[in-house]
């Protein structure tokens, strides 16, 4: 049981800070995922991004995915072949359905990122955090579309998600770093002690906190290698004043 989403994020950056990491990249799912992804970035003092998926549900059945749009540079679609064809869809009928979902991705887009691209994963470590999976299919859809940009590798991030869940995030990510696998899993919200819905105005307060806490983390390495530059090369002038 977590306490809300940051304290979940706040023992994930935990685990997470114990891997040895190369150049990770914090990945949120919206809304649910950021506030647990800003604590994850101040953990690692890692950059923290948005990976936007819009899952595009299938006729008289919106839950049920047929595709997915994944917003990038460029953007991604991620077809679920078993259910277009259980559906007999042709790419005229997923074209209007692709394109219902649309508006609603590009808003998001704007109101999440503005003018900001996504960044570059390409050689780098690709952390995607949501807070849990329940049966993993949009973190799969998400998954895949990163593959394509190229990341060393991908972690997928969740405070909770079902034990068959983890297993079958495993086979598709690099590695799988979950906290909770409860035997029996519940809806999400049942392992929160406070589980709010979030706004557009909570996903962009987060992304403002973690981009302005990264900018100072920097700030602090920074000085604290000028610091330890200077601590060095002035030992090194009194040993060879002492040689003189």
């Amino acid at each position: 049981m977590f306490r809300d989403r940051e304290d979940a994020g706040v023992k994930l950056g935990l685990e997470l800070s114990r891997l040895q990491l190369h150049q990770p990249v914090v990945l949120a799912l919206p809304r649910g995922g950021v506030p647990v992804a800003v604590e994850v970035a101040k953990a690692l003092n890692a950059p923290l991004d948005l990976l936007i998926v819009r899952k595009v549900g299938a006729p008289g059945n919106a839950e049920l995915a047929v595709a997915a749009i994944v917003d990038g540079d460029p953007g991604e679609i991620v077809l679920n072949r078993e259910i277009v064809e259980t559906y007999a869809l042709d790419e005229d009928a997923l074209r209007v359905l692709i394109a219902n979902e649309r508006p609603e991705l590009e808003r998001q887009r704007v109101v999440y990122r503005g003018k900001n691209k996504p960044m570059s994963i390409a050689g780098k470590t690709a952390i995607i955090v949501d807070d849990g999976a329940t049966t993993g299919t949009t973190m799969k859809i998400a998954i895949h579309a990163l593959k394509r940009r190229s990341p060393r590798e991908i972690i997928v991030a969740v405070p909770v998600s079902p034990q068959e869940t983890v297993a079958d995030l495993a086979r598709e990510a690099d590695r799988v770093v979950c906290i909770s696998q409860p035997g029996q899993f519940r809806a999400l919200s049942y392992h929160y002690l406070r589980f709010p819905q979030l706004s557009d105005s909570d996903v962009v307060s987060a992304m403002d906190e973690a981009a302005r806490s990264h900018t100072a983390g920097q700030h602090r390495t920074g000085r604290h290698a000028v610091s330890a530059s200077s601590t060095t090369a002035t030992k090194s002038m009194t040993r060879n004043n002492k040689e003189k």
